[in-house]
């Protein structure tokens, strides 16, 4: 509620106009389009079905082409950040035997 008043507050400052559905949109002689595309629901005001969204193609062939290299990556370096710890004797893992 809070981040929606400032909101409101800050583009009024601007000089930025508000639609009722709170999207901003560029001021009186602009072309009233949101600065922020969204898509809020499946049906415009006048009951009208909106058209499916764009689908990207590999999307999840993407997300892992991200992912997986970082993944890497990030257990290389704390690979070498536990072995430079337990090397400096800062953190040395006991074996504790509970016979």
């Amino acid at each position: 509620m809070a981040s929606r008043a400032a909101r409101w507050l800050g583009a009024l400052r601007r000089g930025l106009s508000l639609k009722k559905d709170g999207a901003i949109s560029v001021g009186r002689g602009g072309s009233g389009q949101s600065l922020v595309p969204s898509r809020s629901g499946t049906h415009t005001r006048t009951g009208a079905i909106l058209p499916k969204p764009v689908r990207t193609p590999f999307g999840l062939l993407r997300v892992f082409s991200i992912v997986i290299p970082f993944l890497f990556v990030g257990m290389l370096i704390s690979k070498n950040f536990a072995a430079l710890l337990e090397q400096h004797d800062i953190f040395a893992p006991e074996d504790d035997d509970d016979d």
